[in-house]
């Protein structure tokens, strides 16, 4: 590796590391009105298109299964969000959103319409947008496929 090579992946690491806190303090904020966190929202996010299982929500998160345990569990007790039997796995349950789940999501949707909005605007347009999210996919696919092969 040269040492160009290393200092792009230096500055690729810290600046997703950047990007990191910067969306989580601004989910922190969108959520706090709806009465969740950044986290909450995040696993309830993930199973508001159909309910997973914890280690699937993980997965998606790219964060750890008891991590994501630890939130699905405070969800329903706090009743944003229910376990279902898994037809495919009988120990492995389904988390679901609950309607107040749902709702709570609804709340978010003004400020998270907003913010895209205005990174729109900031980024020069939705192509540019959408530009940015193919690299970051890019980038993430390719840093699994390294991973794989020094596995």
């Amino acid at each position: 590796m040269s040492r160009a090579e290393q200092d792009a992946l230096s500055r690729t690491a810290l600046g997703v590391f950047r990007l990191n806190g910067q969306f989580l303090a601004v989910s922190e904020k969108l959520a706090e009105p709806a009465g969740l966190t950044a986290a909450w929202w995040q696993v309830l996010g993930a199973v508001l298109p159909e309910p997973l299982p914890v280690a699937g929500i993980a997965r998606t998160m790219g964060i750890t299964r008891q991590s994501v345990q630890r939130i699905a569990d405070l969800l329903v007790r706090e009743g944003l969000a229910s376990y279902e039997p898994n037809p495919a796995h009988r120990r492995a349950k389904l988390l679901a959103p609950s309607e107040a789940g749902r709702a709570a999501i609804a709340r978010i949707d003004p400020g998270h319409a907003e913010l895209a909005a205005a990174l729109v605007r900031e980024l020069g347009g939705q192509d540019a947008f959408d530009e940015t999210v193919r690299v970051l996919d890019r980038l993430s696919a390719a840093l699994e496929a390294v991973e794989a092969c020094h596995q």
